[in-house]
Formats: C-alpha cells, sequence, structure tokens
C-alpha cells in the first residue's frame, strides 16, 4: 500500500512539473524533521540558549523546550501536491471569481537575466490577505514562494495549509532576543539553500492606503548571508507592487485608525464578517455576484544585492546599531521601485479624482476632467495605468460598478451625489497612488 502511495504520489509530481515548469528549489523537499536537527544543532542557536538562561535565570533545560516549541511552530512542512493541487486549484477557481487578474508590467528582459544559480527574493507592499494567493498564483508557472506569514494565520485549518505551502511564521511583535535567534537562523538556513521567499517588506497591511515604513528585522537576516564564509552564490531582490479596485477588509483596516471607544467590538466584527461572507455565498448561489474590479501585479528591475554590497564595503561587520541606518537605505530603496511601479486600477484613479472636486456633486463630464488631468501627471511621473488604452469614459465606467456597488455615488441625473461621510475609503484607495503627484490626497 504505501509503495503504491509512493508511486501515484511521484506520478502526480512529475505531472506537475510537466503542467507548471515552475522552479521548485530542491532544499524546500528536506524532511521537516532534517531541518529541525539542524537547527537545534546549529552552535549559534545553542549559545543564544547560554545566553538566554544566564540573562533569565531560566535553566538550560527550560530554554531549550522554549526553542523546540519555537522551531516547531516556525518550521513548515512543504508539499508539492499541496501546493500546486490544492492551493493553486482553489487560486484558480477564487481569484477569477474575485478579480480579473493582471499582471500590468514586468521587466521581463532584466529578470530574465537573473543567473539560474542566484538566490531570490520578493519583497513587496501589502495591501490585503489576499496578496498571498493572488502572487503565487501569478507566479505559479515560475515558482513555488515560500511566504514570511504573521501570527494572524496561526489558527486551524489555515496553519495546516500555509505551512504545506512552505510559509513559515513571525511573530511581528514578539520581542524575546531567544526567539528572534531561532527565527534568524532558519530564515538564514533556507536562504543559505536557495529557498525563494516572498517578504511583505512592510511587515503588516497598510491601514490608510500610504505605504507603511519598511520593517528591516528579516531583511537584515537576509542579507547577513552574504558576509558567511564560503557563500558565493549571487541574490537578487525583486520589487513587486499589488494594487486593487477593491480590498476585501478595507473598511476594517480603516476602523483600527478609529479611536479604541470607537471600534466594533470583537463579537460585532465576527458577526459582520459572517454577514458578508453569507451574502456574497448568496450573490454567487444565485449567479448575481459581480467581480469586484481589478487586481493587478507588477514586477520591477531586479536589485543586485553583491552591486550593492560591494559600493558600501565592511556593512556587514558593523554593530547592528550601525548596520541597520545602512540596511535602511536598502529597504528605502527597494521601497522606492515598488512605489515607482504601483499599478494604477480604475477605482484608485476615480477615486483622486473625486477627492479634487468640492461638494456632494459632480457631473460625469467634470469627473471625466478630472480624471484626464491626473492621467497628464500619471504620465509625466512614469506610472503604469491599467488600461491605458482605454478613455477617461470607459475607465471611470469599471470604476463606477465598485464605487455604485458600495454606495459611494449614486446617479442623479446626469451626474453624480457623492457620500461625503465615505471620503475615507475614497482616501484610502486614492493614497494607493498619491505618490505620483505633488499634492497627496486622503
Amino acid at each position: 500500500m504505501q509503495n503504491w502511495l509512493s508511486r501515484r504520489q511521484w506520478r502526480s509530481v512529475r505531472s506537475i512539473r510537466r503542467d507548471f515548469r515552475a522552479r521548485i528549489d530542491r532544499f524546500k523537499r528536506t524532511g521537516k524533521g532534517q531541518v529541525r536537527a539542524a537547527l537545534l544543532g546549529d552552535p549559534e542557536v545553542a549559545a543564544a540558549v547560554s545566553r538566554h538562561a544566564a540573562e533569565t535565570g531560566e535553566s538550560e533545560s527550560a530554554a531549550w523546550a522554549r526553542v523546540r516549541t519555537y522551531v516547531e511552530e516556525i518550521v513548515p512542512d512543504f508539499n508539492l501536491l499541496s501546493y500546486y493541487r490544492l492551493g493553486y486549484g482553489v487560486a484558480r477557481v477564487l481569484v477569477p471569481l474575485l478579480y480579473k487578474m493582471s499582471v500590468g508590467y514586468e521587466a521581463r528582459a532584466a529578470l530574465d537575466a537573473i543567473p539560474r544559480d542566484s538566490v531570490v527574493v520578493y519583497l513587496m507592499n501589502h495591501r490585503s490577505n489576499a496578496d498571498y494567493v493572488v502572487v503565487a498564483y501569478v507566479l505559479s508557472g515560475r515558482v513555488a514562494l515560500s511566504y514570511a506569514v504573521g501570527e494572524w494565520a496561526r489558527v486551524w485549518p489555515l496553519e495546516a495549509v500555509f505551512k504545506s505551502f512552505g510559509s513559515y511564521f513571525v511573530r511581528r511583535r514578539y520581542r524575546e532576543t531567544l526567539y528572534h535567534r531561532v527565527l534568524e537562523r532558519y530564515v538564514q538556513l533556507i536562504t543559505r539553500n536557495g529557498v525563494t521567499q516572498g517578504i511583505f517588506l512592510e511587515g503588516g497591511l497598510t491601514r490608510d492606503g500610504r505605504f507603511r515604513e519598511p520593517k528591516l528585522g528579516l531583511l537584515d537576516y537576509l542579507i547577513r548571508v552574504k558576509g558567511e564564509p564560503g557563500f558565493e552564490r549571487p541574490f537578487h531582490i525583486i520589487p513587486v507592487a499589488i494594487n486593487y479596485d477593491r480590498v476585501l477588509e478595507d473598511r476594517s483596516l480603516l476602523r483600527e485608525l478609529q479611536p479604541e471607544a470607537e471600534r466594533l467590538g470583537r463579537r460585532e466584527q465576527v458577526r459582520e464578517v459572517g454577514a458578508y461572507v453569507l451574502k456574497v455565498s448568496g450573490r454567487f448561489l444565485l449567479r448575481r455576484a459581480r467581480r469586484y474590479g481589478r487586481a493587478c501585479v507588477n514586477f520591477g528591475a531586479p536589485l543586485d544585492v553583491d552591486a550593492w554590497l560591494a559600493a558600501r564595503p565592511g556593512v556587514l561587520q558593523l554593530p547592528k546599531d550601525e548596520r541597520l541606518p545602512r540596511l535602511k537605505e536598502l529597504a528605502d530603496d527597494v521601497m522606492r521601485r515598488i512605489a515607482a511601479i504601483m499599478p494604477v486600477t480604475p477605482v484608485p484613479l476615480a477615486a483622486a479624482a473625486l477627492l479634487r472636486h468640492p461638494g456632494e456633486r459632480i457631473t460625469r463630464a467634470e469627473w471625466e476632467e478630472e480624471v484626464d488631468r491626473l492621467r497628464d501627471a500619471l504620465h509625466a511621473a512614469g506610472a503604469h495605468l491599467v488600461g491605458e488604452e482605454r478613455t477617461n469614459a470607459e475607465i471611470l465606467d469599471r470604476a463606477l460598478v465598485m464605487l455604485t456597488l458600495r454606495r459611494v455615488v449614486f446617479a442623479d441625473g446626469d451626474a453624480f451625489r457623492v457620500d461625503r461621510t465615505q471620503d475615507a475609503l475614497l482616501g484610502y484607495y486614492a493614497n494607493s497612488i498619491a505618490h505620483f503627484f505633488d499634492v497627496a490626497p486622503g
């Protein structure tokens, strides 16, 4: 029976390779037990345990028990069949149901020139929890990504699913030095072995639609592999920009900007999410569901980490408090590259135009004129407009599908009434492209 299962699994693996022709990093197929053993046998982890025991008074046996808990939590159990048969299968159904999906721009020649033996890390902005699915879906024919995932997904069954996809979990606000040493050594282990990773450089979802300041922890772990003796593989960072006409959790994210007393309680949030899921499910069952407009992913030219380090000799040998400000320069450079290739989808463009028009009523002609002015500014800034070939009227028609569905605007004869109580929502979308303009909206 076991041999039959092995033969069947191997046939499935060969079928996946034939269908997708994706790059599957060899180390990802290493058993979880081997990776766990490598971490538990790491001399630097052992040294961290001794320091932890000396500093906290905790016994070394208790500290090692803590380390084993961290290792079990962090290390994934990648399953090729789960990634492509389950993950891609679900994404292939859900993504086209929810969005019209596209890659608007990619620096194809530069991306193709990356050496085959290079370590590649995709650094991206973070607008929605759907980002994990959307980017993996777009890259499914090229590479199987290992994501750094926040603790929000450490619930059943998401934890098991993400781990089977090769993702590892990160405690974002957990300050214990021992935990971060274990996480660091795991990230460096997979980086050293060429695992292709996807990391949200901002460290969390944007709450107001603007870019957040980049987080340096994981980036520091990654880059310092280049300072290890004997590590000769080239290293490239690929900037990725993601934007949507509708972010599923936009209102929930905006609420987090409100004072604590004004936010919904946990029970109300669960009730609201449940009602939303039931409503959307009903629409699909009755075949009245509409897609949420465009979701677009753009890929910029890769950044050569070796060249960046060569221009800054000795940066990896600096103490942490001196090294991180230098790495901040790298992180800021990547964020600028992400900003430069941010897709401009119809809703953010239409929202930006509305926020520049005072009053609660706007004619169609006025709206189209404002869109036209913004398009001129976008062209001057070198922005990538989704549907560049379309007229202002066609772009506005696409944005109106979502804006009227969400009751932000209402038809009023030859004009539209704007619900100004929802300017924060308009600002959330307009802020995703605000950096292209001299005056940021919202």
